[in-house]
């Protein structure tokens, strides 16, 4: 078995793979420049008595068990539970802003006061059984669910259903979106994401989260290689949140978003999703009512990508729900790739795994024409391609760091809006690549 050079697992080393996902600042993002000064558009329109406090509430879902170091604030640490849990968690912008602070500061390309984002209460709502269930031999010979954990499961899936219902009452959209976090994140840093984009979203979707055990400590290469396995870990407990959310009376769109190594996670888990669900004679656009499947620096190999994106067509004998070979519906809206040539992390991804290529670090001539055409026959697929200038130390955050890319996904999530569409500005360059006309941020 070949080993890589010494010296590039020095390289390696020296790059700390913090690029994985949580090098950033804990600063409110740059505002994006849809909404910029001399912009009409409102960042938030609902009146701040509906929303109460300047705090992003978010609605958290995780399966990482309690942060055990005595020097850490965080709830949840790293290590991997053997539950669901969720609950509110609280994003801070401050310190000592006010709604009008905020709303000013919200639409400026320079601020003139800091926007620090901090982790606030974090108050558990429920949890579900531990895992696995237990079984029980009943008299008939056959094997079933323990009665006791089936109860203390239907009144978890109660109360999630309960808190999701509470928010999406006071939501004008009466959507949902999901937030999956990547590499190297703990709790607190997958939150300030989730919350700085809630905020410019104009806080009118159910924000929710889902904290998977992603490593951030000890020895970065072999971090990365325990974060691979307990992405893994996480695709039941991430199936089962999609599910129930996307079945939950009242929400009427579900908008889910992935970075990095949670794209992969995220992918796996819509496959696993969409068999279910067509297996059962269902369309997936009508079963799980999602819209919108956005993902920011796919750490994925693109021959990966390539079977995803096109999975279940190449075996006629998996489905054969409806005749004459016809496919399910799957989105109300667009699959959206975003990447980026300048990603250094998805570079280092690319030595690790021995990788020609990460979905994520794409230039627009490297995505396969062949795919392109064929992909563009279904009219769902976009991929978009960034390749300005590095707006944060490994160019991986782009899509809350440059207030361009921001602009879009909240063109494509609040407005609804194709690459086309006048607002987006996004230039054609293939079948279903499009490419940020060139400007300095």
């Amino acid at each position: 078995m070949s080993r890589l050079p010494t010296t590039v697992l020095a390289a390696l080393a020296a790059a700390v793979l913090i690029v994985g996902c949580a090098s950033k600042a804990y600063q409110l993002m740059p505002t994006p420049v849809l909404y910029q000064e001399s912009s009409p558009v409102s960042v938030i329109l609902q009146p701040k008595e509906v929303l109460g406090s300047t705090d992003v509430d978010l609605l958290y879902i995780t399966d990482r068990g309690p942060e055990t170091d005595a020097e850490s604030n965080l709830p949840y640490g790293e290590t991997r539970a053997k539950s669901i849990a969720f609950g509110s968690a609280r994003v801070a912008i401050g310190p000592g802003v006010s709604w009008e602070v905020l709303d000013r500061e919200s639409r400026l390309a320079e601020r003139t006061h800091e926007l620090n984002l901090s982790l606030g209460r974090v108050e558990e709502v429920g949890r579900f059984p531990n895992e696995p269930y237990g079984i029980e031999l009943r008299a008939d010979g056959g094997l079933y669910r323990a009665a006791a954990d089936m109860k203390e499961h239907e009144r978890a899936n109660r109360l999630f259903r309960e808190e999701l219902q509470r928010r999406v009452a006071r939501s004008p959209n009466k959507e949902v979106t999901l937030y999956v976090h990547g590499f190297n994140e703990t709790f607190a840093t997958a939150a300030f994401t989730a919350a700085e984009m809630c905020h410019f979203l104009g806080r009118e979707p159910v924000c929710a989260f889902f904290s998977w055990p992603a490593s951030s400590t000890g020895n970065s290469l072999t971090s990365y290689t325990r974060t691979t396995e307990s992405a893994a870990f996480a695709e039941d407990h991430l199936r089962k949140i999609i599910r129930v959310i996307a079945t939950t009376p009242g929400v009427e769109r579900v908008q889910l978003l992935a970075h990095s190594r949670g794209s992969g996670l995220l992918m796996r888990v819509i496959r696993d999703l969409f068999m279910e669900v067509i297996t059962a004679g269902k369309e997936p656009i009508d079963a799980l009512n999602i819209d919108n499947l956005v993902l920011f620096s796919p750490d994925i190999d693109m021959d990966v990508t390539r079977k995803d994106l096109t999975f279940g067509i190449s075996d006629p004998d998996m489905f054969t729900v409806w005749p004459n070979q016809r496919l399910a519906r799957s989105l109300g809206g667009r699959l959206t790739i975003y990447s980026s040539p300048q990603d250094r992390a998805l570079w280092i991804s690319r030595i690790l795994f021995r990788s020609g290529s990460r979905a994520g670090d794409m230039r627009a001539k490297d995505v396969p024409m062949d795919l392109q055409r064929y992909l563009s026959l279904l009219d769902k697929v976009d991929f978009i391609v960034y390749d300005g200038t590095r707006t944060d130390s490994y160019g991986h955050f782009y899509f809350t760091t440059s207030p361009r890319v921001s602009s879009d996904v909240i063109q494509l999530l609040r407005y609804g809006k194709k690459p086309s569409d006048p607002g987006r500005e996004l230039i054609k360059v293939g079948p279903i690549v499009w490419k940020f006309p060139q400007a300095e941020e």
